[in-house]
């Protein structure tokens, strides 16, 4: 049961730009702090230097989930002195398109009548009902949306098409929680590239782990450095040199797949990786298989891997969760990229006794 919009949305807010180009955070509901609102004043493009209209962005911030909407305002006489303005939410929960569709409606709801009231009252209304619905601006049905699409929505067809076998890397990463960072220039790639990734570790389901969109800014930095395993997007390509951030870095703009040496170890690859490989590369290339089954394809060998894995381990104390018996590994003679891969990730899964 997906739980009622009441206890996923945060907040709204809106911020303009004015025939002078000067970008202002106009106003929000409920409050928020100083800080969130300066990182969503940087996430929003009307900020930028550059001039791009980026229509949506969203992103991850200390649990929080962020989602941009950015129109210009054409022959809209309710907003005379406005020539962009910016409709943001925050919400508890990861559904690019579920507040996609709804920032939509409410740009036009703006455009139409130039006051945050309206954007208020269409708030409210799916803050309690799920619902909004207008004649002329389109209507919106937050159930229409659930989870479960939303981690469906990339094409990991498109993933393993760019990556070919280095697909492995990814995965081998994801399974054992490591920290991925993804360069892109452009935003759009970032965000379509990364958001797919959690999907390989399907077992999970855990998209907390996605960083779509991240500034080199102090703050976000110590917020990404808090979390153990992530996968970090980032538009600048300075990231490259902050080796500090990363156990795998993508170059997306070049298909590049870098492995730094402190992981080298953990994500040696041996038989059991091509194996995998081979069988994400066919699977992904079966013209007549869709996104979702090529990733039930690579779930049911993670599944595999991880009864192999429970068949290794043992309860010691009657509550404890089972943990890694090394002996009995040894025992099966597994090559040792096998072995090695099995030891981390049960110590991703929290199956090694400390």
């Amino acid at each position: 049961m997906a739980e009622p919009e009441a206890q996923l949305l945060l907040g709204v807010g809106l911020v303009e730009k004015d025939t002078n180009g000067d970008a202002l955070w106009v106003w929000c509901y409920p409050s928020i702090t100083a800080e969130l609102r300066n990182l969503l004043l940087r996430k929003c493009c009307l900020t930028d230097e550059n001039k791009l209209l980026h229509t949506f962005v969203f992103g991850q911030y200390k649990r929080s989930w962020f989602y941009i909407t950015t129109v210009e305002v054409q022959d809209s006489p309710a907003l005379k002195k406005v020539t962009h303005f910016s409709i943001v939410l925050t919400a508890k929960d990861f559904n690019p398109e579920k507040y996609a569709a709804f920032t939509r409606i409410l740009c036009r709801i703006y455009m139409k009548h130039g006051t945050p009231v309206k954007i208020m009252e269409s708030y409210i209304a799916v803050l309690t009902k799920g619902i909004c619905q207008s004649e002329e601006n389109g209507s919106f049905l937050s159930k229409d949306f659930d989870a479960r699409k939303a981690y469906l929505a990339g094409s990991i067809k498109d993933i393993v098409s760019q990556f070919g076998m280095e697909t492995v890397i990814l995965y081998t990463a994801l399974m054992l929680k490591k920290r991925i960072v993804v360069y892109h220039p452009r935003i759009e790639a970032i965000q379509e590239f990364t958001r797919t990734l959690p999907a390989l570790a399907w077992h999970r389901q855990d998209w907390s782990i996605l960083h779509s969109y991240v500034h080199l800014n102090e703050e976000e930095i110590e917020a990404l450095k808090a979390c153990t395993g992530y996968v970090a997007g980032f538009t600048d390509s300075e990231v490259s040199s902050r080796q500090d951030l990363y156990d795998v870095y993508v170059n997306l703009a070049d298909s590049e797949i870098t492995i730094s040496p402190g992981v080298k170890e953990a994500m040696t690859m041996g038989k059991l990786h091509k194996e995998i490989g081979q069988l994400i590369v066919q699977s992904a290339e079966d013209p007549d298989k869709s996104d979702s089954q090529v990733i039930k394809d690579i779930s049911l060998k993670t599944k595999e891997i991880l009864t192999t894995l429970a068949s290794l381990t043992e309860v010691s104390d009657g509550n404890e969760k089972p943990t890694l018996n090394s002996e009995v590994l040894k025992q099966k003679r597994f090559p040792p990229a096998t072995e090695n891969f099995l030891v981390h990730l049960a110590a991703a899964e929290q199956m090694l006794k400390i």
